[in-house]
């Protein structure tokens, strides 16, 4: 999907046509960069997250419906029932909308996707955090597990020598033997890893989401807690 915030598989084939169908707002409607939406496949299973402009071609096209928690209850709403409700429920003034020259419209939080039933697996951001967790916040060279707080990163061929940030040559340790390797390689400083450091294996895109830990109130429900 064009503008998912993570990088996944496949993505559904949008419908051709409809361009001109947000023209209705273009003049008025201004781009809300830092705004985006979930989506969801049919199954109800996280697949991606796509800025404003994307989310409402989703819906112009019909490949898409609003996922709307009415009463405690989820309502689907294709793209006229979304407006009539913007129209005849005004959106609160801090609320982020969409302009047009008739009335503000409502920017949904979840879509879900009409013929669209497969689960994209992603990569898994190389990060401290992702690190940390791969190796279980243990260290790769004693072996003992740590805080958060009272562990490294180390690369295992140290940058001075051209050693690359990557999953294969990063790995956890703590303070102590960081300092004792140095920027050296582990078997000159009469050290030894406890296994070899793998990239972590593809996730589903909701596990990947939950990691990175940056979604809204109205995601939780369709994402796991990391």
């Amino acid at each position: 999907m064009q503008g998912a915030v993570l990088s996944c598989g496949e993505e559904p084939a949008p419908t051709p046509g409809a361009e001109s169908d947000l023209s209705f707002s273009r003049e008025a409607a201004p781009v809300h960069p830092s705004k985006r939406v979930l989506v969801l496949n049919r199954n109800w299973q996280a697949v991606g997250i796509v800025g404003v402009k994307r989310a409402f071609l989703l819906l112009f096209r019909e490949d898409a419906r609003v996922i709307s928690n009415a009463k405690d209850a989820h309502a689907l709403l294709d793209i006229a029932q979304w407006l009539e409700l913007s129209a005849r429920h005004p959106p609160a003034p801090e609320e982020e909308t969409l302009a047009t020259v008739r009335f503000p419209v409502r920017i949904p939080s979840v879509l879900i996707l009409s013929g669209y039933d497969r689960l994209p697996m992603c990569e898994v951001h190389l990060s401290r955090e992702g690190i940390l967790s791969r190796d279980e916040c243990t260290c790769q060279y004693c072996g003992q597990r740590h805080a958060e707080s009272e562990l490294t990163i180390d690369h295992i061929i140290p940058r001075e020598r051209g050693g690359r940030s990557t999953w294969e040559n990063l790995v956890t340790a703590c303070r102590d033997c960081n300092e004792r390797k140095a920027n050296r390689l582990p078997h000159e400083a009469g050290m030894r890893l406890t296994r070899r450091p793998r990239r972590p294996p593809r996730v589903p895109f909701a596990a990947a989401a939950a990691r990175e830990g940056r979604f809204e109130a109205a995601w939780r429900e369709f994402l796991p807690v990391a």
